[in-house]
């Protein structure tokens, strides 16, 4: 079943080169994933004129809105025409995107990404016709594009038939609970710094273990949030026992 992701907002020319390259256009070539494409400005006011899409905000304050008109117009048109059965907008006030969010929408047939631009958009267009509000960080970026390629990206990947070894999605960062082990290829030994030599052994079992290890150290040194809801074995707990014991030695 084709999947497809509508992409709504002013620039949506800046998505063409990324969704066409690498994993992603393979994928569109193989009748996996279908991208749209549409221009916000289609569906705006006084089309004669300027193409208005924004407004200055009530209350005061810098900067300008999008318009709730415009926006409830192009959505609706689009789900009407398209047969779409999610709506997303990337904000920065969003829920925080995480492997199981992008699962469940790689569920979804139809997906539309709203990108907004300037301050926002009019929060009663939000209510009327976004179905979920989604964030890549707690950080502000110049526009929802960006953040709309890091989720669509995100989400593809959980598409049957994408990434063919379907193993490779629960092995990477997060999916797991957890972040993701240390990579290495040839040559062994690099600039004086070797492969570790489990890696060498050819011992799938102590090769597993290691990993395992080195991702919980990973996580533990650089997102120990995470390890509150991840999914802990006693060896893992006897592990990160023993590194906070050797930190606080060290300390």
């Amino acid at each position: 079943m084709q999947k497809q992701f509508h992409i709504l907002g002013l620039f949506p020319d800046l998505f063409k080169d990324y969704f066409s390259s690498s994993l992603l256009g393979k994928a569109q070539a193989a009748g996996l994933l279908d991208f749209k494409y549409h221009q916000l400005r289609d569906w705006s006011l006084g089309k004669n004129q300027h193409h208005a899409v924004d407004d200055r905000p009530y209350g005061g304050g810098s900067g300008m809105v999008m318009l709730p008109e415009v926006i409830c117009a192009a959505v609706r048109d689009l789900k009407k025409q398209h047969q779409i059965e999610h709506v997303v907008m990337t904000t920065p006030a969003g829920h925080p995107l995480n492997p199981k969010r992008a699962r469940d929408l790689s569920q979804k047939k139809n997906l539309l990404f709203l990108c907004g631009r300037y301050e926002g958009i009019d929060q009663r267009a939000v209510d009327l016709v976004v179905d979920e509000e989604i964030s890549i960080g707690d950080y502000v970026i110049s526009g929802g594009e960006l953040a709309a390629t890091v989720v669509i990206d995100a989400v593809a990947r959980f598409v049957p038939g994408v990434i063919r070894n379907d193993d490779a999605t629960v092995e990477e960062s997060h999916e797991a609970g957890l972040l993701e082990y240390p990579h290495y290829t040839r040559p062994e030994e690099f600039e004086n710094i070797p492969v570790p030599e489990v890696l060498l052994s050819g011992h799938h079992g102590k090769i597993a273990d290691w990993r395992r290890q080195e991702s919980l150290r990973r996580t533990w040194l650089r997102r120990p949030d995470l390890l509150k809801q991840a999914d802990l074995s006693e060896d893992d707990r006897r592990f990160l026992a023993e590194l906070i014991h050797k930190k606080k030695i060290e300390n």
